[in-house]
């Protein structure tokens, strides 16, 4: 599937490793939690950008105290109705102070774009029918929000104070 990053169409140069798979010598890598808590020494030793894959199920304060290591986190949203992606995701930005890139994968679905880029998320692994142009239409929709994030800190009980 391709990425959609800060609404434009990239490739993915990230090299995806399972846990029980041996580690390519170069390149960028995408490993899960469980894989870089049992190699840390080894991923963080070798050249290369380094990642971590955090299921729905992992919280994001297992990583909190090395979250500067990561240049990509990826979260799973393994139905749409999971919503813990949203919270792991304003976690990591607001108050572990992640910058790197932070990418949503799984069941991304175009009406959920909006609230998942308030929430901190930069890119997102979707299918062809989310373009660039529905993405932009999606998170330009709300112009008001009941409740403030990282990215937007206005809202309506702002709005109605002015």
């Amino acid at each position: 599937m391709p990425i959609l990053k800060k609404g434009a169409w990239t490739s993915d140069e990230w090299i995806s490793v399972d846990d029980d798979t041996e580690l390519p010598a170069k390149g960028d890598l995408l490993v899960s939690l469980t894989r870089y808590q049992e190699n840390t020494e080894a991923l963080t030793a070798r050249a290369g950008k380094l990642g971590v894959r955090l299921e729905a199920s992992e919280a994001p304060e297992a990583i909190a105290d090395v979250v500067g290591s990561f240049d990509l986190i990826t979260i799973d949203f393994p139905a749409f109705k999971d919503g813990r992606g949203y919270s792991y995701a304003r976690l990591l930005r607001e108050r572990f102070g992640y910058t790197g890139e932070l990418r949503a994968v799984g069941n991304v679905l175009r009406d959920q774009l909006s609230l998942m880029w308030r929430c901190g998320f930069d890119a997102f692994h979707v299918n062809q029918s989310i373009t660039p142009e529905v993405f932009a239409e999606s998170i330009g929709e709300l112009t008001l929000v009941y409740q403030p994030t990282g990215v937007t800190k206005d809202t309506i009980m702002n709005a109605r104070l002015k």
